[in-house]
């Protein structure tokens, strides 16, 4: 195996890619021999990273081994040297059979011997900003740069597609000149059109690149968009295993479920769901609703060492907190007995054995043969019994199922010995069915019309329908989608637990983490979530993308919901000499539509402001307060100028008396600050990335482990903040834009203690924000 990882890593490979392709006998057996023809090809020469790639996303994708060294021959000699033109070799292959294929036409099918050059690029990036001047000129930036992308790829079709990329940005900012402010103002929204569903507008990623035509979440799912096969036609689906009785099982499925579309979330209650779950979420309960149909709530709990009630509840809340109702809330444990007895008829029909290899011989791909294979089923019926009744210790015998998986694995487990109390069965049962028994079954008995799950799944495929087909049930189809992941953050439970066992985050909600407890807390909005879903579209691939993109999602969906107020972080006393009068202050709760509503404020002789919004000494660029520069106060129709600079016993300003004058009737000021007066106090926690390194569990990025890659800054708490009274009412999770400094969500540590600020005792609150990003 060693041997085998070297060879797999001298090519390009990361250690683990190796190790996991090891896992699949038939995959690492082709990408030897494809390795080995390609030395012999090249001689003493070594395969470098580029053709090491290509050779191994060829072996995943080829369908005919026999086309192996003809492709290989292809990939070395550097005739095919992107991935573009290996999946045009591939599809042309796939469509042409060995004994017609025209080796002139292949070469032109897959761009062999193709140069595109910076000048061809440049020339046809010019013609093309040149075809679309005008709209460029009205529109600037806010035009679509994806309509030149995909005019240029597709008149340059075999061109590296960064360098088609580069040109155009180089082109345009040459043609338009820098952005002005007018350019990074926010496009003004259209008026929404009224209609029966709040589907959000998204962009579908394909490949890494945008598509320009937006798609809603629930168009993207609905009918047929996805390919799926109908209710009842899950013969016409590539791989579905038709048996002489199929076609009585579907007809008898129909007439159960009227031909509706079923499906189900099925998280296993061991942990809080993150926001890969959210995809899930959308994914199933989305399917469903746009196809009319309905979606099962179904725990998986079938491993009683693990399992909490905390977790079934956190679970439900945060699938009704994403918008969706489960059609039925249901438990795997619910059909213990059913699926017992089906067991008892696998063993009958000579499809499964009791086993007594132990654990870790089981562990792996290459595991050897069970010596019980063969053993007759009367005595593995009695075996199962005697295993029922709690006669032998665990992991003295398992119950396992004879097939071999898609990737390699034989015999997988079906039921296994744990004396651990189950949270709904109690002590009824001492031996618990395995995900890959439980799963499919459990699908069949609800009626689920489409089984959807994540790609690591797709290995699974196979023992799915062999199981149902097996035991002559209705089979459900499953369909693979891509996983989403994000970077700079975990969301494996044993490393959650980990940063929560060590005092690195306070638990499983904890804001900087990505879990949906914790964006909640952080205040995040269950609409932004989804809408983020919605964006990153419904992929076979696996999606990684940036939190940044989480983000803007949330600020879209905050701008327009949570209402303004202001606030000050580190305050600054100000003391006004010349205010006629105490008075009170109308500030617009979302000014960009004074419409929505707005709040009083109380305006009197001592207000706060930024210690930053001051500065003693004038510095070039600083438009705020100096002594010799006034500033102006948000919506208190005032400008303040500095009168006299009081300091600390240590030399530090403590406070400013100014004068005003009415903003009418001076020159309008280089700037305007906001500021509280007469404030609640309030305790603020500032969050930044909780690690430093994009992928902090990759051993070539942090070596040390992704413990020891946090940020020592990801959070920052400040006790004395000040805040306007309109924030004084707000409850949990109430959100709020702290004017010029981001937003803010009341957090569940608040209490109704009082504390002393400004002479005045307030209540005290706690804010999270995610500073540096909004």
């Amino acid at each position: 195996m060693a041997d085998a990882v070297s060879i797999f890593m001298s090519v390009g490979l990361s250690e683990q890619k190796a190790k996991e392709t090891l896992k699949n006998e038939a995959l690492s057996s082709t990408f030897k021999k494809a390795i080995e023809q390609a030395q012999g090809l090249l001689g003493s020469a070594s395969i470098d990273k580029t053709a090491g790639t290509l050779l191994y996303n060829m072996v995943t994708r080829l369908k005919d081994y026999n086309r192996l060294s003809f492709l290989t021959k292809y990939i070395v000699t550097r005739k095919i040297t992107s991935e573009l033109q290996l999946s045009a070799a591939l599809d042309f292959i796939k469509s042409h059979p060995q004994e017609n294929m025209d080796r002139l036409e292949f070469e032109a099918a897959c761009g062999v011997g193709v140069m595109v050059t910076p000048e061809q690029i440049e020339d046809v990036v010019e013609l093309i900003i040149r075809k679309h001047k005008d709209q460029l000129l009205a529109e600037r930036y806010r035009f679509n740069m994806g309509i030149l992308m995909g005019e240029a790829r597709t008149a340059l079709k075999w061109a590296d597609g960064k360098m088609v990329k580069n040109e155009v940005d180089m082109q345009v900012l040459h043609f338009l000149g820098p952005k002005t402010e007018a350019d990074l103002e926010k496009k003004p929204k259209a008026a929404k059109p009224k209609a029966a569903e709040k589907d959000v507008k998204i962009e579908q990623v394909v490949n890494g690149e945008a598509n320009t035509e937006g798609k809603s979440l629930m168009e993207q799912l609905r009918g047929e968009a996805l390919k799926f096969h109908k209710p009842g036609e899950n013969y016409k689906t590539e791989g579905y295993v038709v048996t002489s009785n199929t076609m009585n099982l579907l007809k008898k499925h129909l007439e159960e479920t009227g031909g509706q579309v079923r499906s189900r979330f099925p998280p296993e209650p061991n942990g809080i769901l993150h926001i890969g779950h959210a995809k899930a979420i959308n994914f199933n309960f989305g399917f469903a609703k746009a196809n009319n149909g309905i979606c099962f709530l179904r725990y998986d709990d079938t491993n009683p060492e693990k399992e909490e009630e905390k977790y079934f509840t956190a679970i439900k809340e945060m699938v009704e907190w994403l918008g969706y109702k489960p059609f039925s809330v249901t438990h795997a444990s619910d059909h213990f007995q059913l699926l017992y007895d089906l067991a008892v008829d696998l063993i009958c029909r000579g499809h499964a054995y009791m086993c007594h290899q132990r654990g870790e011989e089981l562990k792996g791909h290459n595991i050897p043969p069970s010596p019980w294979r063969e053993r007759p089923v009367e005595e593995s019926l009695l075996l199962f019994d005697r295993m029922r009744k709690g006669m032998f210790a665990e992991g003295e015998v398992t119950l396992r199922m004879k097939m071999v998986m898609e990737d390699g694995k034989m015999d997988p487990v079906a039921y296994r010995i744990k004396y651990t109390p189950h949270h709904r069965t109690g002590d009824t049962w001492c031996i618990y069915p395995t995900y890959d028994y439980t799963h499919c079954l459990c699908d069949s008995i609800e009626n689920i019309t489409h089984s959807l799950c994540t790609k690591e799944f797709q290995s699974r495929r196979s023992s799915y329908f062999w199981l149902c087909n097996a035991l002559d049930l209705y089979c459900p189809v499953q369909w693979e989608y891509g996983r989403l992941n994000l970077t700079y953050t975990v969301v494996s439970k044993r490393k959650i637990i980990k940063l929560v066992e060590t005092g690195i985050v306070r638990d499983w909600d904890d804001p900087r983490l990505f879990t949906l407890t914790a964006l909640r807390r952080r205040g995040f909005p269950s609409q932004a979530i989804n809408n983020f879903c919605a964006r990153v579209g419904v992929t076979v691939a696996q999606t990684t993308m940036e939190p940044h993109l989480l983000e803007s999602c949330v600020r879209e969906v905050l701008n327009d919901t949570a209402p303004r107020a202001m606030a000050i972080l580190e305050p600054l006393k100000v003391t006004i000499t010349n205010l006629p009068t105490n008075k009170e202050v109308r500030v617009p709760d979302f000014p960009a539509n004074e419409a929505k509503g707005s709040h009083v404020v109380p305006f009197s002789k001592t207000i706060f402001i930024e210690q930053s919004d001051f500065r003693e000494v004038m510095e070039k660029g600083y438009k705020r307060l100096t002594p010799d520069q006034p500033v102006g106060l948000r919506h208190a129709g005032y400008v303040i100028s500095v009168q006299r600079v009081i300091k600390d016993g240590c030399g530090k300003v403590c406070e400013l008396e100014v004068t005003c004058a009415s903003s009418d009737s001076v020159e309008k000021p280089k700037a305007f600050i906001h500021w509280v007066s007469d404030p609640l106090r309030c305790e603020v926690r500032l969050y930044e990335r909780l690690f430093l390194h994009k992928n902090p569990e990759d051993p070539a990025e942090v070596p040390a482990g992704f413990l020891s890659d946090i940020n020592p800054n990801s959070l920052t708490g400040i006790e004395c903040a000040l805040v306007d009274h309109s924030v004084g009412k707000a409850k949990v999770f109430d959100k709020f834009q702290f004017e010029r400094v981001g937003y803010f969500s009341l957090d569940p540590d608040s209490t109704s203690e009082k504390c002393d600020v400004a002479s005045k005792y307030n209540i005290q609150i706690v804010l999270n924000i995610r500073h540096a990003l909004f």
